[in-house]
């Protein structure tokens, strides 16, 4: 799934997860604590962040609860059914922020694998599976098929939203930048102040870890032609061909552009409003959009 991000930085990872529940199905880090971003520094001061899928939430937090205590806030006075309960809000994932283990500052989100999976193959919030569009170091996986196969959805998903976006014929580096930057496009912190150029500092340093992650979808996917050697793409834009990507999106984005084209009261199918939207001119701005 990823690249070693530093040469030294498996044992490092690997001490922090060790001082967690073992019961995971998978485990990552991220961030410019893992990969090198343009502009920002990169060192041992930089925050870890870590995302951990559990198949019970309420056990491995009972689990957790006994080992580390201190990381939660007031919450764990009402016990792990009651943190299991918050952690099921808005994107389905309970952060414990600014704990202290082995020297360093970190935090991690405790998201259920049914919770992941769901956002991986449908963009329900996009909030998870928006990070793992971009490289990430993974720690741990178990043997869950139906999780392995969520995630090769999701980085296919993101290709294909991406190609809807992009013109005729661009470089990979384009491409890396709008796949990087999907799970920006809805965020209003990227219109009110936060950084603009993030999503380019994100990629400009990691494109091999982002070629990592795509090169087998590009290879293998019908309607490209991937020049590997020049760095450059070629995709179908007829409407046949950005009818066939639309209906390959992710079921909760399909929702949001079939909401945007289709009027209050009309009730006609999906597909017909998506063939509507692959003929339009402005379809990659309807689907950036949605």
């Amino acid at each position: 799934m990823a690249l070693p991000a530093l040469s030294s930085s498996g044992v490092k990872f690997r001490r922090v997860l060790a001082h967690f529940p073992q019961e995971l199905s998978l485990a990552f880090a991220y961030g410019s604590g893992v990969f090198r971003q343009a502009g920002a520094a990169h060192g041992e001061d930089n925050m870890l962040d870590f995302v951990f899928a559990v198949d019970d939430a309420v056990t491995w937090h009972m689990m957790n609860l006994l080992k580390n205590r201190s990381h939660y806030s007031f919450l764990k006075v009402f016990g792990p059914k009651q943190i299991s309960n918050v952690q099921s809000y808005g994107a389905g994932i309970y952060y414990n922020t600014l704990v202290p283990c082995n020297s360093r500052m970190i935090k991690y989100g405790v998201i259920s694998t049914d919770t992941l999976i769901d956002d991986l193959l449908h963009w329900k919030t996009l909030y998870v599976a928006g990070r793992l569009q971009k490289p990430v170091k993974i720690l741990t996986q178990n043997e869950n098929s139906k999780l392995q196969a969520a995630l090769v959805s999701n980085l296919k998903s993101a290709v294909t939203a991406a190609f809807l976006m992009l013109p005729e014929s661009f470089s990979e580096e384009d491409l890396y930048m709008q796949i990087a930057g999907l799970s920006y496009s809805g965020d209003f912190r990227m219109v009110i102040g936060e950084d603009r150029s993030k999503v380019q500092n994100i990629v400009k340093p990691n494109v091999p870890h982002f070629q990592k992650l795509y090169s087998n979808i590009l290879q293998d996917c019908p309607q490209v032609v991937y020049k590997h050697h020049l760095g450059r793409l070629e995709i179908d834009k007829s409407p046949e061909g950005q009818f066939t990507q639309l209906m390959a999106l992710p079921r909760t984005l399909q929702q949001k552009i079939t909401s945007l084209v289709d009027p209050p009261g009309k009730n006609r199918d999906v597909e017909e409003i998506l063939m509507q939207v692959a003929h339009d001119p402005d379809c990659g701005f309807v689907v950036h959009q949605g």
